[in-house]
């Protein structure tokens, strides 16, 4: 019986890793092209976590399907998330792994707050984005998956009625 060389077994690791890291990022590139992307409104939230580096924390707003902004079904929470009109949407869902959120009101109009925070890593030398002056509103462009939380792709400013994407 032969046995594998301390540099073969290395090598053959590490190409597990390429694959399994070259097979998730192509994934998540195939999603981007293929699912839809909106932009939703932002709450940044910050639990200050040193370890993971710089980064904001964003709380992501869905729109009510129009209809469905009251009723018995909201006491469970769990919904799907749609694109309507280029907005991020939360629809009726029985799938216990969807998402869930608590209503509220936003700037008059009732949306749901998505309980699980995502992630948005910014560049070392970038002023962080969630400060904004009064007036103004953090929004995130995101790829709806078919399950799972929304992805980001890019923040934006709201202001006046006016989105513009930051660089």
């Amino acid at each position: 019986m032969t046995s594998i060389s301390p540099m073969r077994a290395g090598l053959i690791v590490t190409a597990m890793h390429l694959a399994l890291v070259g097979s998730l990022g192509g994934k998540l590139l195939v999603d981007r092209a293929t699912r839809p992307r909106v932009w939703a409104r932002t709450a940044p939230y910050d639990p200050m976590l040193p370890i993971r580096g710089r980064y904001v924390r964003l709380r992501i707003d869905a729109a009510m399907e129009p209809g469905q902004e009251q009723g018995a079904w909201m006491s469970d929470g769990h919904v799907a998330l749609v694109d309507r009109g280029g907005r991020l949407t939360a629809v009726k869902s029985e799938d216990v792994s969807s998402q869930s959120g608590s209503m509220m009101v936003q700037n008059g109009e009732r949306v749901l707050r998505l309980n699980e925070p995502i992630a948005y890593f910014i560049s070392e030398h970038v002023p962080d984005p969630s400060r904004r002056p009064p007036g103004e509103e953090l929004w995130v462009e995101v790829t709806i998956p078919k399950r799972g939380a929304p992805r980001p792709i890019r923040l934006g400013v709201k202001k006046d009625g006016q989105l513009t994407p930051l660089d």
